[in-house]
């Protein structure tokens, strides 16, 4: 039976569709939705970084240990995470320098 057919059993009377691949049990792997109300952990964190920077950079740490691999549709969350976080850094040592500096 292929992806999106009509089940022929008889418990279920025809009800259900298939949704997985029986043959690779891998496929089914990221049917579940992501953390953090569907968004993911690294878009959750890109958005709360506005609100307190330190977040960006947990998100970061995540990125760097390629937390990732356990859910690939986390990677460009926790890499736009990173990205602010060094961003914030930048500017926050230019400021820094700016002021002691004058």
């Amino acid at each position: 039976m292929k992806q999106g057919e009509w089940c022929d059993c008889k418990d279920c009377a025809g009800r259900y569709i298939l949704i997985k691949d029986e043959e690779d049990p891998r496929l089914a792997m990221f049917d579940e939705p992501l953390p953090c109300f569907g968004c993911g952990i690294g878009w959750c964190s890109l958005l709360l970084g506005f609100v307190c920077p330190l977040i960006w950079y947990c998100a970061a740490i995540l990125y760097l240990r390629k937390y990732y691999n356990k859910d690939p549709r986390e990677r460009g969350g926790l890499a736009a995470a990173a990205c602010a976080a060094l961003l914030c850094t930048v500017i926050t040592c230019i400021t820094v320098a700016a002021i002691f500096l004058s």
